[in-house]
């Protein structure tokens, strides 16, 4: 493996002979305007750095100011723009003292700089270096756990050697400037510019008034927030600059110009001033290396919040200027490479070997497959290997005509790679590992960012997932779907919930609210109102009462957040509902006909805000086909659209749906919704039964002959309803054992009901005591009572009691015709 991989051993050892003919190249255009920038690029390829910076002293002689740098944001680590040359720090103390600094982790955590530092694991180091304009130093950061090697140290020496100052613009001297320089006093706005930036403007040396507010009048008005955020002093920090933006043409399309530029403070009685210079960018060489490029992608990451967006970003910025014909992005986890993005994303355009480990979506695989990946991995830099290297096979078909491996370290370890491939022999340049290795730090730190961005919204989707309904019920002649979207502009969990209950004799109640804020304590009292909602429901009271005990429930618990809620009970049978709600947004209906309305149900408050508060019921009429749709304010409202609006526009997408894929309907609802708050929907497609069931009722007086009354009162309902006298034992005996208990054992009101569906029937005994009947576990053959609920469990298919407003219901199923 080492014979095929050309950073190897045998490559470390003629780097530094690498970096010399290369900084001896750029020693044949000493006068170019990006020299120093071309120089300090080669401390990212062959000096093993992620960043590298030119210091030197400012005017007054107080501080040794940053030039120029490149390569990952030096906010990461820390740095400053300027550092005073008495105090006490490695750029300073490199300077004064003429020797390198080399420092590695342990000894930056115990520096006082170590608290500006958001990253921790890195070795920094500074050297000294003497241009013919003056001195200053070579400061270069590198990730890798070794730090720098001794063949990154001579590489660096001979950059710091290659290092020669340039002198500011002439006029900072008090002379005239360079055609091509300005220089731009911060505290007056006054700016001398050469002839040549006159000309690319187009003004003559007597049409120009010396104000920078004349050169920004001509520019392209979008372009000018930019351009002042360089321009004024209170915006822009001391180091380099570089931007493009347009000027106007007296005719055809604007013309980009190029910025470059560096703040430079004041000394005693001066101004600090803006120099630099200012290029048309038609004449500019197209380089990879462009410092925009990387400063775009560092822009894109800093906005990508999830490990897809991370991704899509760094395929954006590297594709197109590498030429590339195929990129691949994996994130390492435990020894194993599991791919994000592949572009482009069709299988036949990947290795025969990754597509015969295709699982799901895009292939994963041990590192230890591929080798060379590996190696490239623990190395942890930027590895080429050009057309016609032997390599495994699962990378050889990645780039056969050049491939590059783009390890992305960040906080200490390697968070995943970049694969990077040509079709046809591709020959890479200083500009084109200059880009991968700025990229790789940026990556790096992103995906990390990133990887533990959606791992807290996991977090938080699987909580909110435990605190909602894991499916919705089967309905008689209806079917439910709904849909719940998390916010996406925090990772906190919010409050919309929904519930379908089914309640007896064929009702369901439909529930959607929503708790006030986004938090745990939001979600937490969430679970409390569903879950008290829930049990109201189950115990048989109308729809207001349970709204209002949940009301009262939620002033006790003194909190201060407060829920709405609208709670629908749908009879199944008839095709009617109640309604009520508290503070929450009524329910919109789609008849038949395709037309919808917004019920008028009247409204109490919120939930939790008052406690004498009145929640009335509204009626609503379904007619077979009918859609109910709940849904909460997430959906309706936004800071640009009022709710009443938001309302109108759901009902008007609802009327374009077709109800009979519920799901799609819900789906359409949700397209365009923002996610700036929590979105909760119900929808309920109310069909009608087939069979609606046959039902009577008998209240029991307590009377002596009250047992017989209510088997006469079965017997004639049975036979009216066609029930065989054969079946009829087993239902009277049932009839007598529940109602003499009823009788006995209870006071007030006992009722009897019947219920006969599908040759199955109910007997159900309501009565006023909550206390369940207890079946004996053993009786003696001399007792004389105990039996009756043992007979019950015998003849029945199935039995049991459910709490009701005021008491119990006890209830035996019992099939016919068997």
């Amino acid at each position: 493996m080492a014979d095929v991989v050309n950073e190897g051993a045998a490559g470390r050892r003629t780097r530094s002979l690498r970096a010399e003919g290369a900084l001896k190249a750029l020693a044949v255009e000493p006068d170019a305007p990006e020299r120093l920038r071309r120089v300090l690029e080669q401390a990212l390829v062959f000096g093993g750095a992620s960043f590298a910076a030119v210091y030197t002293p400012s005017e007054d002689g107080e501080l040794l100011c940053l030039i120029e740098s490149v390569g990952v944001p030096r906010s990461l680590y820390g740095l400053r723009d300027g550092y005073a040359l008495s105090g006490r720090s490695p750029v300073a103390d490199a300077h004064r003292t003429g020797r390198p600094v080399w420092l590695a982790p342990a000894e930056l955590a115990d520096s006082a700089e170590s608290r500006r530092t958001p990253l921790r694991d890195f070795h920094l180091t500074v050297l000294p270096a003497h241009g013919e304009d003056g001195g200053g130093c070579l400061l270069a950061v590198s990730e890798s756990p070794e730090g720098f090697d001794a063949e990154d140290r001579v590489c660096l020496e001979l950059i710091a050697e290659a290092v020669a100052f340039p002198a500011l613009p002439a006029a900072a001297e008090g002379g005239e400037l360079p055609a091509g320089a300005f220089s731009l006093a911060m505290d007056s706005g006054r700016v001398e510019v050469g002839d040549d930036i006159l000309e690319l403007f187009g003004l003559g040396p007597d049409d120009f008034d010396g104000k920078v507010e004349t050169l920004l009048g001509l520019t392209v008005p979008e372009d000018l927030p930019s351009l002042m955020s360089v321009v004024e002093a209170g915006h822009m920090s001391i180091g380099d600059r570089e931007l493009e933006f347009r000027v106007l043409q007296p005719s055809g399309p604007p013309k980009w110009l190029r910025l470059r530029g560096r703040l430079l403070p004041g000394g005693e009685g001066h101004p600090a001033r803006l120099v630099g210079t200012v290029a048309d960018t038609s004449t500019l060489r197209a380089e990879v290396t462009d410092v925009a490029r990387v400063q775009r992608l560092a822009a894109a990451l800093a906005t990508a919040g999830t490990v897809r967006d991370v991704s899509h970003a760094v395929v954006t910025a590297l594709r197109g200027p590498l030429r590339a014909d195929r990129i691949a992005l994996a994130e390492l986890e435990n020894d194993r490479l599991v791919v994000i993005v592949l572009d482009p994303p069709e299988p036949e355009s990947w290795p025969e070997l990754w597509r015969t480990e295709w699982r799901t979506e895009w292939p994963d695989a041990p590192v230890r497959a591929m080798p060379t990946l590996a190696a490239a991995l623990r190395e942890g830099r930027a590895q080429i290997w050009p057309a016609g290297t032997p390599l495994e096979p699962a990378l050889a078909d990645v780039g056969p005509g050049g491939l590059a491996v783009l390890p992305l370290p960040a906080g200490g370890r390697m968070a995943g790679a970049c694969l990077i491939g040509w079709d046809a022999p591709h020959d890479f340049g200083p500009d084109e590992r200059a880009l991968l290795t700025a990229s790789a730090g940026l990556a790096g730190q992103a995906l990390l960012r990133a990887h533990a961005f959606d791992a807290e919204h996991e977090l938080v989707g699987m909580l909110q997932r435990q605190l909602l309904p894991r499916r919705l019920p089967r309905l008689p002649g209806a079917e439910a779907v709904a849909r719940y979207l998390p916010t996406t502009a925090g990772l906190e969990v919010g409050g919309d919930w929904y519930d379908v209950i089914p309640l007896p004799d064929n009702h369901v109640a439909l529930v959607i609210g929503d708790v006030q804020g986004h938090s745990a304590a939001a979600a937490t009292l969430m679970g409390q109102m569903r879950t008290a909602l829930r049990a109201y429901a189950a115990e048989g009271h109308p729809p207001d009462v349970v709204v209002h005990h949940a009301n009262r429930l939620l002033m006790d618990m003194e909190t201060d957040l407060f829920a709405t809620c609208c709670y629908v009970d749908v009879d199944l049978e008839e095709g009617s509902a109640w309604c009520v709600r508290a503070g929450h947004l009524p329910p919109v209906l789609r008849h038949p006909d395709g037309s919808t309305e917004i019920a008028e149900a009247e409204g109490g408050p919120p939930l939790g805000v008052m406690r004498q508060a009145a929640f009335p019921m509204s009626p609503l009429s379904l007619r077979p086909g009918t859609v109910v749709a709940l849904t909460t304010d997430g959906l309706v409202e936004s800071p640009d659209t009022d709710i009443d609006a938001g309302m109108d526009r759901f009902a008007h997408e609802l009327a374009l749906t077709d109800p009979a894929h519920l799901g799609l309907v819900a789906d359409a609802l949700l397209v365009g919704a923002r996610r700036s708050d929590d979105v909760a929907l119900l929808l309920m497609r109310y069909d009608g039964m087939a069979v609606r069931p046959l039902r009577e009722s008998w209240t029991v007086w307590r009377v002596p002959e009250a047992v017989g009354h209510a088997r006469r009162f079965t017997r004639r309902t049975l036979r009216s309803w066609g029930v065989p006298p054969q079946d009829m034992d087993a239902v009277l005996l049932v009839v007598s054992e529940l109602v003499t208990n009823a009788l006995v054992h209870t006071d007030g009101k006992v009722r009897l009901d019947l219920r006969l569906l599908n040759h199955r029937l109910r007997v159900a005994i309501a009565d006023a005591s909550p206390r369940t009947p207890v079946k004996p576990a053993s009786i003696s053959w001399e007792a004389t009572g105990g039996r009756g609920i043992l007979l019950v469990e015998a003849v029945s298919t199935a039995w049991g009691t459910v709490p009701v407003s005021g008491g119990k219901q006890v209830w035996s199923e019992i099939a016919l015709g068997g």
